[in-house]
């Protein structure tokens, strides 16, 4: 009854985007534009572009993309409540400066049409630059060679570099090139080309995004020289500010022809000249763009004028060269090799790549679930980022994690203010948003979500344990810590049974599985709330010896006492953490083994995702699971659960897990990989890998699914080289794939750089930077020095036959009130109906 199937071992279509380790290379133009505008975008965490042609169309959707910009909308409940969501927020497209629209005899490229002897596109993962060449033959018979190429700055966060070379291989012609930047929100291009589905402000999917009916980018200036333009705006709801300007340098053995003009919604340069055979004309443009919450956009456009000088006098190849170096030191900090294995090393790196895309630059805003790549998900930030990305900055990346929480350091009065609103103590983090807000209309699989403190919690006490940073985690990380404990204690309460025993309660939550909402004692919140409040009392102890003014200071502003702290880690020590005896598992919340059970092998493909295809009671009816819920925890900490416990809860749960969500299946693969279901492990892991690139799910047109790619690096290291970390103790019980030759990669902790080497026969490390440092391999403590140390292997763990994930355990078998545990498919309403009645239990399990 199980969802999970074989990815094949390469799903990706290689006659259209070849093999190639470094490097994502598009062979020949078309196809699924949504897909290839996603998987080819450019972006740093500030700005992002889709993959869009330079000429501007055919487009699936346009998109450029700044963190944080955004408009706001009235949420229209159809009966509303004290405490429902009230404020939308929807990332919005910023004007497109992509476009440079190319004719030759007055003819426009145009791929889908132009007969095209030569053409390949491609970025190379180490430049970080968006290349295309192509050889067009025009209308009229001349052969024409047109390069382009796009990039995006990780250097200047700001910043955004254009060219296009034309040159005439044979006849001549005259030749223009309209450089321009277009407000496809509000305004349509000479083709009639906008960015976004259109004007319509409800969507079937969920995960998509809305858009407007009313104009959103105000004009407020617009302004040009000889070479320079200038575009200002205000955002009509939210008040946000946009400054975008672009600068041109052209160059060709022939004259040139340039023209200059902006409107209130566009900017264009024209260049036109003659070319004979052998002559090229060169344009090069950069682009800036700077937004604020409310400054003015003349401020905005002093920003840009100062990014664009300091262009124009260092020039485009120190940018180029800037970005290279970049890149390497990225690549060094983070590079996931894995010899012999082509078509998931590519993978790999993708993947890697689209994280510095998203996390790089973002510079204390959040991180988007699709980053800058697509507009999917309202450009809102969830807890993905925080269980699923800020684990591999953390170990590679420290300063950028330092950036994704200090993020939420800042939204914590906002957190302060919702926690109140929902008569509770302490902060309460949304569990989605861009300015801090709760965005959730659907309070039951949104703001029901408690765990988002947690998470964020646990991020916070990672990053402290992993890079030593104590003095952010005594200045910051503390009132996080504080004030989402005092949240948990608030929340929940004693029950004391007739015995005489006692037990902590969180009721009325929903954990990360969103097709079991509202229920007691979500076993992933309490164990993570468990972990929060014990986190917060040693943290404010610590600070108290390590610094006891600032302690002081702390214990003032905060009003915290002692009493407080004890409360505190009684709640936690007293956290009921449920437990199933019959079937051995841990129970997802209190009562979800009343429920019948979801066949999912008898479910259509074409009704998957459920979410999209039944109504949420139907589905909140049954045990069947979005996302892992309980096996998440069993991963996160997994020091409070014995083997045992492990392998049964993960042979339970898998079946009933439909993998509707991105975020399972590199979880399911790491848990898989542990217990020892290793066939299962790589199957998971090739399904987070592929999401994308193989559009497993069929949304990569909307961006990146930025949490999965996190997700991959998680699976690599957690999963198949057995990495876990325990307040900072580091440990590795490795689980290489049998026809994996070698996987290594590096790791930073607490200053020190080393890099680990899994072959079957032994595991590796060598220190690379800072001082020497201790891990344990299988309980044996090693030593990390320069000279390297290999710890030999004698195995790669258990290995377990998977048909027991063929269906869901439990079938049949009698509930303590007598009833029989069944499986179906909720009837088409439209079938013939039958109304057995059993006489014999067998009788119940054939016809439900």
């Amino acid at each position: 009854m199980t969802r999970l199937r074989t990815i094949p071992a390469d799903p990706v279509d290689r006659t259209r985007l070849p093999l190639d380790e470094w490097r994502l290379v598009e062979s020949r133009p078309g196809g699924d534009l949504g897909l290839m505008e996603t998987l080819f975008a450019t972006a740093n965490g500030y700005l992002g572009m889709r993959g869009t042609p330079s000429e501007g169309r055919d487009v699936h959707s346009h998109g450029t993309f700044l963190n944080g910009f955004h408009e706001t909308w009235p949420i229209q409940h159809a009966e509303s409540a004290f405490g429902f969501a009230r404020t939308g927020q929807t990332m919005i497209p910023v004007p497109d400066s992509t476009v440079m629209k190319l004719y030759v005899d007055d003819e426009p490229l145009l791929l889908s049409t132009a007969d095209l002897e030569e053409y390949e596109r491609w970025i190379d993962f180490r430049e970080g630059v968006l290349r295309r060449a192509l050889i067009w033959r025009t209308p009229a018979g001349k052969r024409v060679k047109v390069e382009t190429s796009r990039m995006v700055s990780f250097t200047q966060r700001h910043l955004a570099l254009m060219e296009m070379r034309v040159t005439m291989l044979d006849g001549a012609a005259p030749i223009a090139i309209s450089s321009q930047i277009i407000n496809r929100t509000d305004f349509a291009d000479d083709f009639g080309s906008r960015g976004g589905p259109g004007p319509v402000t409800d969507k079937h999917d969920p995960r998509q995004t809305t858009a407007f009916t009313h104009r959103v980018l105000e004009p407020q200036q617009d302004w040009h020289s000889e070479r320079r333009m200038l575009l200002g705006y205000r955002v009509a709801q939210s008040g946000m500010t946009l400054g975008v300007g672009a600068d041109h340098q052209v160059e060709s053995e022939a004259e040139v022809q340039q023209l200059v003009d902006t409107t209130p919604d566009q900017g264009r340069h024209i260049s036109r000249a003659h070319l004979e055979a052998g002559q090229s004309l060169v344009v090069r443009k950069a682009v800036a763009y700077h937004s604020s919450r409310s400054v003015p956009h003349r401020e905005l456009f002093d920003r840009c004028r100062r990014t664009l000088d300091r262009v124009r006098e260092a020039g485009h190849a120190v940018q180029l060269e800037d970005q290279r170096r970049y890149l390497a030191d990225f690549w060094t900090r983070s590079d996931v090799r894995l010899p012999g294995r082509p078509v998931e090393q590519q993978a790999t790196r993708w993947c890697l790549f689209q994280l510095a895309q998203a996390a790089a630059r973002s510079d204390q805003w959040g991180i988007p679930a699709k980053g800058l790549t697509g507009s999917g998900y309202e450009g809102h930030y969830f807890w993905d980022t925080e269980i699923y990305v800020v684990p591999f900055l953390t170990f590679t990346q420290p300063r950028w994690a330092r950036n994704a929480l200090r993020f939420r350091v800042n939204l914590l009065p906002k957190a302060r203010e919702r926690a109140r609103e929902l008569n509770q103590r302490g902060a309460l983090f949304p569990w989605r948003t861009i300015n801090g807000d709760e965005a959730s209309a659907y309070y039951a699989a949104g703001t029901a979500q408690y765990h988002i403190d947690a998470d964020v919690s646990y991020a916070f006490a990672q990053y402290a344990d992993v890079t030593g940073d104590l003095e952010f985690q005594r200045r910051d990380g503390v009132r996080v810590l504080v004030e989402t404990a005092r949240l948990w204690s608030d929340l929940g309460f004693w029950r004391v049974t007739a015995d005489g025993d006692a037990a902590f309660h969180i009721h009325g939550v929903t954990g990360p599985d969103e097709y079991t909402t509202v229920v007691n004692n979500n076993l992933f919140t309490n164990v993570m709330a468990r972990y929060n409040l014990r986190r917060a009392a040693a943290a404010v102890r610590e600070l108290q010896q390590a610094d006891p003014a600032a302690h002081e200071e702390l214990r003032v502003e905060l009003e915290l006492d002692d009493l407080e702290l004890e409360q505190w880690e009684a709640c936690a020590d007293g956290m009921l953490i449920a437990k199933d005896e019959s079937l051995g598992i841990h129970l997802q919340e209190d009562r979800f083994l009343e429920r019948e059970v979801w066949d999912l092998s008898a479910t259509p493909d074409e009704a998957f995702p459920l979410l999209l295809h039944y109504h949420p009671l139907v589905i909140y009816r049954f045990q069947v699971l979005k996302q892992a819920d309980v096996v998440l925890a069993l991963f996160l900490r997994g020091s409070e659960f014995t083997a045992e416990e492990k392998r049964a809860d993960f042979e339970y749960y898998d079946p009933i897990t439909t993998g509707d969500s991105s975020l399972s299946a590199v979880v399911q693969s790491i848990m898989a990989a542990e217990v020892g279901h290793q066939k299962a492990a790589l199957d998971y892991f090739r399904a987070g890998l592929f999401v994308d690139l193989g559009d497993l799910h069929h949304n990569t047109a909307d961006g990146v699914h930025i949490a999965s790619a996190g997700g991959v690096w998680n699976a690599l290291v957690h999963g198949f080289a057995g990495m876990r970390h325990d307040e900072g103790r580091i440990s590795f019980d490795p689980r290489l794939p049998v026809d994996w030759p070698e996987l290594s990669f590096p790791l930073t902790v607490r200053g020190s750089r080393f890099t680990v080497r899994l072959v079957r026969e032994e595991i590796s490390f060598t220190l690379e930077e800072g001082p020497e440092i201790e891990v344990t391999v299988r309980s044996e403590e090693v030593r990390v020095t320069a000279a390297g140390r290999a710890v030999p292997l004698a195995d790669q763990g258990p290995v377990l036959d998977d048909a027991v994930l063929s269906s869901p355990r439990g079938l049949g078998d009698q509930r303590a009130d007598g009833s029989i545990v069944t499986s179906f498919v909720p009837k088409d309403p439209d079938e013939p109906w039958e109304y057995p009645v059993p006489t014999d239990p067998d009788d119940l399990l054939e016809n439900p």
